[in-house]
């Protein structure tokens, strides 16, 4: 039986308090003639955004699992993703995980139990480690405050207390005024639903991402918390690749999904804990970033093409 690697454990931890959520509207509405201007000031600012990179906060629930995890983001169009994880005990040391993505395969290094999980689909192992299953551009989407994507708007619809939504991009938008300007306030496409709050300076620092369960989709609440973001500053060729062990040991998506939040009972919270005693200390710190750390996305030179 395959263990859980020591890793992924760092990701399965107790989350901090939740912060409050936002109530989106529901119902019929009545008609809001106004939505395609609405909608075009709301994604001004994010639907401009072709790179970014950012220091993530993770915290909430996956299945039965508490996740808490600070991980470094790197984004740009066509589906190009670079996540890093550093143990908050050791800042400026290596991360401990590493996933990139190119495009539609993905590739995830442990670097601290020398495997690699090469060929997956990017959104099949961001929903192994955090419970949703969401593409490269639609995170980069996520964190810019676009929500899932951006569209050609249809239908609005008011509600009381300011809110409207608007039919785009295969999701439910939902916008409010915030600071005499209409802002994306949240997405609601299928099981999951997405909520943004904190805004500072026209964006969001807070977002929220619940699913509700249904077949096939466990259910989950995600809270990211969002800083250091550069917008649009070029990120090298080099940033979507990752330096793999010659020595690493083969990683199956069955295997990660196995250990992590969606894998029963061996990837409950108990277990994992259980089965890393000799890891306790990280266990009971937060995965942490520094702010030292942004930068080597974009001073990242790759040795080893994947």
């Amino acid at each position: 039986m395959w263990r859980a690697t020591a890793a992924l454990s760092l990701l399965l931890l107790s989350a901090s308090c939740a912060a409050p959520r936002v109530t989106l509207p529901s119902g019929p509405g009545t008609p809001f003639p106004a939505f395609a201007s609405a909608y075009a000031q709301a994604t001004g600012d994010c639907r401009v955004v072709k790179t970014l990179s950012a220091s993530l906060s993770l915290s909430g629930r996956a299945g039965s699992t508490k996740l808490s995890a600070r991980i470094d983001g790197g984004f740009a169009e066509s589906g190009r993703l670079r996540l890093e994880g550093y143990p908050r005990v050791n800042f400026g040391g290596k991360p401990f995980f590493v996933l990139v993505a190119r495009g539609p395969d993905a590739t995830l290094v442990l670097t601290r139990d020398g495997r690699v999980l090469r060929g997956a689909a990017p959104s099949a192992i961001i929903e192994a480690l955090a419970g949703i299953a969401l593409e490269p551009d639609e995170l980069r989407a996520l964190v810019s405050g676009c929500g899932l994507g951006v569209g050609q708007p249809a239908d609005g619809r008011s509600f009381k207390d300011g809110w409207v939504a608007i039919e785009a991009a295969g999701a439910t938008v939902f916008l409010r005024q915030i600071e005499g300007q209409w802002r994306f306030a949240g997405a609601r496409r299928g099981p999951l639903t997405i909520d943004y709050s904190n805004f500072a300076g026209g964006r969001p620092s807070t977002v929220h991402l619940q699913t509700t369960s249904a077949q096939g989709v466990a259910p989950a609440d995600l809270t990211l918390r969002i800083s250091q973001v550069e917008i649009n500053t070029p990120l090298d060729n080099a940033v979507f690749y990752a330096e793999v062990p010659p020595d690493a040991v083969p990683l199956t998506l069955e295997e990660l999904r196995r250990a992590g939040p969606l894998g029963g009972p061996e990837g409950t919270e108990d277990t994992v804990t259980k089965r890393t005693e000799d890891t306790e200390q990280d266990l009971r710190a937060s995965v942490g970033v520094s702010s030292r750390a942004l930068p080597l996305l974009r001073q990242h030179q790759h040795q080893s093409l994947v």
